[in-house]
């Protein structure tokens, strides 16, 4: 714990003119310390030490897909929440990995001060890095707290980024396929 973190919150919220003495706020520059360290725990996480050996040899050279991984960010811009679901997708090249394991990747890079199109190319070149695989491909949809309490104030508006490395950026019909698999839902 960061012990610095509870006295600037201490002075942003005085600096917006609350009294940190009353009632309501009294521990609330120690609560929004500890908030802010869990909601970028990702800088203190390794990609190496994630993954831990859950590498497996497969003779399966298909399209693997995660869909719908729900993670939450903080805009670098405006320090506001972002929130959505991840596609990940990837063709193995002679090991697989652990299924959590994407889960966790998107939740290490989220959990940074971020922007949705670097999240989604951190989270593309992270599998490609453990896994060496053919292609990796990553589609996330989310919702931006930045657009919808401040500025525009456009509530229903959602954001789209997309990735694509290896075999999805060389073949329209390997990206087509994922493109479709992903926007299939289950019965």
């Amino acid at each position: 714990m960061n012990p610095d973190l509870d006295h600037h919150f201490t002075q942003i919220i005085t600096g917006l003119g609350e009294n940190v003495e009353r009632e309501g706020l009294v521990k609330t520059p120690y609560r929004a310390a500890r908030a802010m360290e869990f909601l970028t725990q990702g800088y203190h996480q390794s990609l190496d030490e994630l993954v831990n050996d859950a590498m497996f040899e497969s003779d399966n050279d298909e399209m693997v897909i995660v869909r719908d991984i729900e993670f939450y960010s903080l805009c670098e811009h405006h320090v506001l929440p972002f929130f959505g679901h991840a596609q990940v997708g990837y063709i193995p090249d002679g090991r697989v990995i652990g299924l959590s394991k994407i889960a966790r990747i998107v939740d290490m890079y989220a959990r940074r001060l971020q922007i949705q199109e670097n999240l989604a190319r951190e989270v593309a070149e992270a599998l490609q890095r453990v896994t060496a695989a053919k292609g990796v491909a990553v589609q996330m949809d989310a919702r931006h707290m930045c657009m919808m309490m401040r500025g525009v104030s456009k509530q229903n508006a959602e954001m789209s980024s997309s990735v694509m490395l290896g075999t999805f950026r060389e073949s329209v019909s390997t990206r087509n396929e994922f493109l479709q698999l992903i926007r299939r839902r289950p019965a």
